[in-house]
């Protein structure tokens, strides 16, 4: 029979649901503040905004890494708040941060050594490029905070405390959005004033999370054994991240091939599936915490049923998204565009655009089931044999046989079809479900 404990969830999808709809808002704070803030550099023209995209791609980069940290510490605090050691769970925490605060330090660092030739490399004027690098140089010091606050979101979802989350990422991003204008504006900062105000919402929110750990009285002392095993389980998932830019960017260096007009298209298309998943990722995330916690509780039966839900509650959302697609097909693309060209190239993207919703809602939640199982290696193998094995090789065949953005966004639904196949036959087999406050 299996053990209980104080710590462990009910599989029911009611359960997922109050998990996942907090953490959908803090999800798309960040991308709205981020709609908020183009939308007043706007203002400032055209190179300004450039110089922004510039800048703040950047910056994702930053994210990306923040986030890989935070699902790392979810999945690793959950199993011991699950066998009922909240301190436990809080302390994965605490190492977690140590890790965030060395990050930032270190991106700041390689941001300012950086900042000229990565802006050059990437901008397409030198106009351009010097405004991204006065921006970026200023947002990267805001990096301490970034991470501190992706590790703290980490933990707290690990305990299943998503109220104090929401308050903070809100809060920072309100507050944020209210001092760009201002200080772009009235305080006559330009440009750099959206990047006074980033860093400075960053640095806020990581700071609340770290009063947040405070508050918990737990050691803050650095255990090296705990940050080893946090930086091996970072590693599968950084380089299952890797695989996925990889792929990606050799796909749009395919539809480059196709002209400007595909480009832009697929640039469009690609935007939003980003955001669909970004969405999407809620159910992944409210999985990793209870699928870890019914493990560190020794309930493999209750974590199995939960991938159960996570699937269907992901298949359900994906579908919903995918009528949304469907019938948006000739609205959407106008929003972005007034060009007639680009919106026939949008066409040739969307049927697969839509169709592989469903599936790709299933494929994030699974995701996050094996995420929270710390199942990463094997989540890290199914992506690169997907990528390399059916997205590469798709994308490429579209090029070499000029089958246009349709045959490009093929691969991808491929490569969508792939993971499932793989993740499922992890699923049945069942290894995945190992139980213990460590697995």
């Amino acid at each position: 029979m299996e053990r209980g404990s104080p710590g462990a969830p009910e599989a029911s999808l009611g359960r997922l649901v109050r998990l996942a709809a907090p953490t959908l808002v803090v999800l798309a704070a960040e991308p709205l503040y981020l709609l908020v803030d183009s939308a007043v550099v706007g203002r400032l023209g055209a190179v300004a905004l450039a110089s922004l995209a510039v800048g703040g791609g950047l910056m994702a980069v930053c994210a990306w890494l923040g986030n890989v940290l935070a699902y790392g510490t979810t999945s690793r605090a959950a199993r011991q708040f699950g066998a009922g050691d909240r301190a436990a769970a809080v302390a994965e925490g605490v190492q977690a941060s140590w890790l965030a605060l060395a990050g930032g330090c270190l991106m700041i660092l390689v941001g300012q050594l950086s900042a000229g030739p990565a802006c050059r490399a990437l901008a397409g004027s030198s106009e351009v490029a010097a405004g991204a690098e006065a921006w970026f140089r200023v947002a990267v010091l805001g990096a301490p905070g970034l991470l501190l606050a992706t590790a703290g979101n980490g933990w707290l979802r690990a305990v299943q405390d998503t109220a104090r989350p929401l308050r903070y990422v809100l809060g920072v991003n309100l507050l944020s959005a209210a001092a760009c204008p201002l200080l772009v504006y009235p305080a006559g900062l330009g440009l750099t004033g959206s990047a006074v105000a980033n860093a400075g919402a960053q640095t806020l929110g990581g700071l609340l999370f770290v009063r947040a750990l405070l508050a918990e009285r737990v050691s803050l002392r650095p255990r090296p054994a705990e940050l080893g095993e946090q930086l091996r389980l970072g590693r599968d998932l950084l380089l299952r991240g890797l695989a996925f830019q990889a792929s990606f960017l050799t796909a749009a260096a395919v539809v480059a091939r196709f002209g400007a007009a595909s480009l832009a298209a697929h640039q469009i298309a690609l935007q939003l599936w980003m955001f669909c998943a970004f969405c999407l990722d809620a159910v992944a995330i409210a999985a990793q915490a209870l699928v870890g916690a019914a493990l560190g509780a020794g309930q493999a039966a209750q974590a199995r049923a939960l991938a159960r839900r996570a699937a269907s509650l992901g298949a359900g959302c994906g579908t919903a998204v995918a009528v949304l697609i469907a019938a948006g097909w000739q609205v959407i693309p106008r929003w972005f565009t007034d060009d007639p060209r680009v919106w026939a190239a949008a066409a040739d993207a969307w049927p697969w655009f839509a169709a592989m919703q469903p599936l790709a809602g299933v494929v994030f939640a699974l995701d996050g089931v094996l995420i929270g199982a710390g199942d990463a290696r094997y989540l890290r193998d199914v992506t690169i044999v997907a990528a390399a094995g059916v997205f590469l090789p798709g994308a490429l065949a579209a090029g070499w046989w000029d089958l246009g953005l349709g045959g490009v966004w093929a691969a991808l639904a491929l490569f969508v079809v792939a993971r499932l196949a793989l993740l499922l036959a992890r699923l049945r087999h069942g290894g995945w479900a190992v139980t213990g406050s460590r697995r």
